[in-house]
């Protein structure tokens, strides 16, 4: 019989696949099968968000809506995009085989950073594609403080400054 060592971290990492896979497919399941008849899926819509030099740009797909369908906010520096799909077609009893597409709410946030200004904010809708532009804010210079000698001030660059003390030179103690 061969010696088999036991290595816990790889029986953790298995654990872990087999748990993923068995929430991943439960909450996947269609709406559809048999034990969910009448439960709808959740609507996580796609998004990208994209910096360039000037903006924050964020993208989202949002099939089978309309501006009217979506509502943007921000407050506290967290920007949320929420709405609505709603089903286009009503089935009443049997005669559908398979129900894939998801509808119900949806809301997605983002933390911006600090300083933006939310009525620089712009958003256009089209072909099913929102696009938020979303303007970086300032970034602050620091100010570089210079340091006084004995009772000279501190100046802080950009200002008049007044002459610099030169030290006495050093002598040797004897």
């Amino acid at each position: 019989m061969a010696v088999v060592r036991w290595e816990p971290l790889r029986e953790l990492s298995t654990l872990q696949h087999e748990m993923n896979r068995l929430f991943g497919s439960f909450f996947d399941a269609p709406a559809s099968s048999g034990a969910t008849v009448g439960a709808t899926r959740q609507w996580v819509p796609a998004m990208d968000l994209v910096e360039t030099p000037e903006h924050y740009v964020l993208r989202a797909d949002l099939p089978g809506l309309t501006r009217e369908d979506v509502k943007i906010e921000l407050e506290e520096n967290v920007l949320t995009v929420s709405g609505e799909r709603r089903s286009a077609d009503q089935f009443s009893g049997d005669g559908f085989h398979r129900i894939e597409r998801a509808v119900g709410t949806f809301a997605r946030s983002l933390t911006l950073p600090t300083g933006v200004e939310a009525e620089r904010i712009e958003a256009t809708f089209a072909n099913g594609v929102l696009e938020v532009r979303i303007p970086k804010p300032e970034q602050r210079k620091p100010r570089r403080v210079e340091i006084g000698l004995g009772d000279a001030p501190a100046t802080v660059e950009g200002t008049e400054s007044t002459p610099a003390i030169e030290p006495e030179p050093a002598g040797i103690a004897g």
